[in-house]
Parts: C-alpha cells; sequence; structure tokens
C-alpha cells in the first residue's frame, strides 16, 4: 500500500472509501497540524507553477487559497480580516503588478 503521509482535504477519506480501498488516516496535533500546512502550500504552489495552462494554474490557485483559508481559521481571524490587511498593506506599499525587481540599496 503506498504511503502518503500528505495532508489532504477533509472529504478525501469518504471519497477514498466509496471506492471499497483500504486506507489509513490520523488526526494531527496542533504542531504537526501547521507543519503539514505549510508543506500543502508549497506543495501548491509548486504545482501552480509546474501547470501548463491558465485552467490548470485557476485549479492550483484555488487550491493555495484553500490552505489560506486553513490557516487563517487556525490562527484564529477570518479572510474577511487578511482581505483587509492586504488592502492596507497594498495602499500603504503596493502590491507586485509593476514587476519591480529590487536590485539594490546603499548602506548608510
Amino acid at each position: 500500500m503506498p504511503e502518503y503521509n500528505k495532508l489532504v482535504r477533509d472529504l478525501i477519506p469518504q471519497i477514498i472509501e466509496k471506492t471499497g480501498k483500504k486506507f489509513e488516516t490520523k488526526i494531527l496535533d496542533e504542531q504537526d497540524y501547521l507543519t503539514a500546512l505549510g508543506a500543502k502550500l508549497g506543495e501548491e504552489v509548486e504545482e501552480y507553477f509546474a501547470a501548463d495552462n491558465a485552467e490548470d494554474r485557476l485549479e492550483e490557485l484555488a487550491d493555495v487559497l484553500e490552505v489560506v483559508h486553513a490557516l487563517a481559521h487556525k490562527d484564529g481571524t477570518t479572510m474577511e480580516e487578511v482581505e483587509k490587511v492586504r488592502q492596507q498593506k497594498a495602499e500603504k506599499r503596493g502590491g507586485f503588478k509593476d514587476k519591480i525587481l529590487l536590485v539594490e540599496v546603499e548602506d548608510d
């Protein structure tokens, strides 16, 4: 039986169960959950950059966003609060649309 040892969406066990396959899961403690969310975020970002077309990238961005939702929930906040902070930072410091790469800054 292949080992995955990765965080999966909540309904995956039921989906696997419907296929009649045997599987094993466990519930993570808070620290392991945070570690698994970090690994899942990295996995989804890698899949975004590996995607060959806009449709696949959209799917991967949705997966990235799902992990961000989980991280916000774990920290006791909401996506509305995350979006509010994002907007405030964008107003103060801008976004990333202008593609600016900072090469160097003179030291004091």
